[in-house]
């Protein structure tokens, strides 16, 4: 039985006719294609990543697997064709999830004026530009009883770097939702920075790992592309240590990197990095834990 996705946290949206992704209880999920060639365009990434063999293995994980495509009943009521992938969230009951467009540039070459002024206007209102990078959806589940923190898109999408910041320590806090309200001056907790962030399976060590690949590779330039961030609260305070995963996503704007470094990319991803790792050692400061890996 197809359904919207529970904690879809940015993107387009199904209901009130629109089209929109959907999941199913076997762990898949079905974007419907984009048009202007973006749908077909995706399509095309995904059968060539999933084919070439100069992708080492170590990377695949950072990809949702490929089921390949399937026209079938859209959101809409009509038949649409679909990208088959991995639904990134099925196996975690209350997953707190962070979307980030990764990149000061979010087009491609060769991009029509109407979509590189439309993809200008919005690195410009965010931080894209100033920093590599913008946040463009987040949850934090909290408990049972008060369930997920979920800022407003539009509110996430227009933060400064020092809001960024804040909804970056947000994300690894019992209390993401306290301060906002009541002007506290003590901030988030980032109770859970160093079994999310830190340690050698966190979040930084994996955007590592990242890092190491993209100073190399020269098969694609990422435009456009996200990271999703995941993790289930209640399996790290139950393991103490990090259940989180890192997911590249999006690709209809990928193109080929004719051997030449994807620096767009590869920028927005060390600054990203370099914000997680100054919250991982304010956090170590303050509590003495050791959530840090090797730079």
């Amino acid at each position: 039985m197809l359904k919207t996705p529970d904690h879809q946290v940015a993107g387009h949206e199904a209901g009130l006719g629109k089209l929109g992704p959907l999941i199913d209880d076997s762990g898949r999920f079905y974007k419907p294609l984009q048009g202007d060639n973006r749908g077909s365009e995706e399509v095309a990434f995904y059968e060539s990543f999933s084919s070439n063999t100069n992708i080492p293995e170590h990377i695949r994980k950072f990809f949702p697997i490929y089921h390949g495509t399937k026209i079938m009943k859209a959101s809409t009521g009509s038949d649409h064709p679909h990208i088959v992938l991995q639904d990134l969230t099925s196996a975690r009951a209350n997953p707190s999830v962070m979307d980030i467009k990764i990149g000061s540039r979010t087009w491609a070459p060769g991009a029509s004026e109407a979509y590189i002024a439309k993809c200008l206007k919005k690195d410009r209102e965010s931080t894209s530009i100033p920093l590599g990078f913008r946040l463009s959806g987040m949850q934090v589940f909290i408990n049972d009883e008060s369930g997920f923190y979920k800022p407003h898109r539009n509110y996430i999408r227009k933060t400064d770097p020092n809001d960024v910041r804040l909804l970056l320590r947000k994300f690894v806090s019992s209390n993401p939702s306290a301060e906002m309200e009541t002007g506290s001056s003590l901030g988030p907790d980032c109770s859970l920075a160093s079994f999310v962030y830190g340690g050698p399976n966190g979040i930084l060590a994996q955007l590592l790992e990242l890092k190491a690949w993209f100073e190399d590779q020269t098969v694609y330039h990422f435009y456009a592309c996200s990271f999703l961030f995941i993790f289930e609260k209640r399996l790290a305070l139950k393991d103490a240590r990090s259940n989180a995963e890192v997911k590249l996503i999006d690709f209809a704007h990928v193109i080929d990197g004719n051997g030449v470094i994807d620096h767009n990319f590869l920028g927005g991803l060390c600054s990203l990095i370099k914000f997680i790792s100054d919250i991982l050692s304010e956090t170590k400061e303050c509590n003495g834990t050791n959530g840090q890996v090797e730079l």
